[in-house]
């Protein structure tokens, strides 16, 4: 372990080096699993954050009331100690800088940490790839990544659900079907769209996509346990 920093109030970033990492792809995750002294062991999946271009490897963990796992990651973890990992994982939920088309990302919550390798590799990558991303959270202070959500190429919505501050000019309520058909890209676009989030949210908007035409086989959807929602 390199770094542990505070992301927002209820999440932190994970800075790891990997010895002997193979690489990864925009959009992949890990496991990470601890194993206590009497030997009980406990494995989460985590996406990975980081592009793959660079040096270190970047886990967003959201602390989850109760959580065994996130709690330990995220108020005692330090720098030095050791994780047990395995990976990376996943080959459907990725997106190369050689895929063809507009790229449609929409989040919920902390579902927006694998946007952030993908993000970061198009700037990387210099790809002429249009690229929007929705991204909905409870509030300001909730938003993961904000120094990573522009570039080139990026535009990017977000839309708070519970608070925002004075002066928010932004959207304020929870994504639905208008909100999707004003501010995604139109399915005449034919856009890659990936969906990422709790459960909830992804069912919600995965079927709003396809309410506006959306061709099924160009959404590819990530999903995560209850988290209180974004």
């Amino acid at each position: 372990m390199l770094s542990v920093t505070a992301e927002t109030p209820t999440a932190s970033r994970l800075r790891l080096a990997v010895h002997d990492w193979a690489g990864h792809d925009a959009g992949q995750h890990v496991d990470v699993r601890l194993t206590a002294p009497d030997g009980y062991t406990a494995q989460r999946s985590y996406s990975i954050a980081s592009p793959p271009q660079a040096p270190h490897l970047d886990l967003v963990v959201e602390r989850l009331e109760d959580g065994e796992v996130s709690g330990y990651l995220t108020e005692e973890l330090r720098g030095g100690d050791l994780l047990e990992l395995r990976g990376p994982i996943g080959g459907y939920f990725v997106w190369p800088a050689t895929a063809a088309g507009p790229v449609q990302l929409i989040a919920g919550g902390s579902g927006v940490v694998p946007f952030l390798s993908m993000l970061g590799h198009h700037r990387a990558t210099r790809s002429e790839t249009q690229v929007r991303l929705l991204y909905s959270a409870r509030s300001e202070a909730d938003l993961i990544g904000t120094g990573e959500l522009a570039g080139a190429g990026i535009s990017t919505t977000v839309t708070l659900t519970r608070a925002a501050p004075p002066g928010w000019e932004g959207l304020r309520r929870r994504v639905d079907v208008t909100m999707l058909a004003e501010h995604t890209l139109a399915p005449e676009r034919s856009p890659l769209v990936f969906v990422c989030g709790p459960t909830s949210f992804v069912e919600t908007v995965a079927a709003g996509l396809l309410s506006l035409g959306h061709d099924q086989s160009r959404i590819k959807t990530e999903r995560f346990g209850a988290t209180g929602g974004p």
